[in-house]
């Protein structure tokens, strides 16, 4: 697995991510980035490679991985503000109680939020059909802090 990632400093997300996930494929190919598509439910995939890959952004930063494995990555600013009633709106039971009974829930729920979103591109499902499905822990060694961020990786 290759994870790479930059401040935008003025760039779009989206462009950005395009061209650290060129970057990426280069180093690991030595070829031109190909064509990507997208499954029918948003999923972006390369149609002729065994490889897999996943972008995130966030105001000030962007984040790609590829591997040969199904991958989902999601990355929050650690500063990010956010509102408690939020963990109301997204978070199962089991993962309620991990938040409340956190140190810092504010960080908590940013840290389930990243896991959340990045299982979501890791299955291509989106969000909906899910949320109060998982069960995921603040504490999950698949999360990193990189560069004022955290960033959860997902493999399958």
């Amino acid at each position: 697995m290759r994870i790479a990632y930059r401040r935008l400093e003025g760039c779009g997300g989206h462009e950005a991510g395009r061209e650290l996930l060129a970057a990426l494929y280069r180093q690991e190919t030595g070829e031109d980035l190909p064509e990507i598509r997208i499954t029918q439910r948003g999923k972006p995939y390369f149609p002729e490679s065994d490889l897999f890959f996943s972008i995130s952004h966030t105001n000030n930063h962007v984040f790609c991985c590829l591997s040969r494995k199904n991958i989902g990555i999601d990355a929050e600013e650690a500063d990010r503000p956010v509102r408690p009633g939020l963990a109301e709106r997204i978070l199962s039971e089991s993962e309620k109680a991990r938040f409340l009974a956190a140190p810092e829930p504010r960080e908590a729920l940013l840290r389930l939020w990243v896991l959340k979103e990045a299982y979501a591109k890791l299955t291509g499902r989106g969000l909906g059909e899910y949320l109060y499905r998982t069960d995921f822990d603040p504490d999950d060694p698949r999360i990193h802090q990189i560069d004022g961020c955290f960033v959860a990786v997902l493999e399958e």
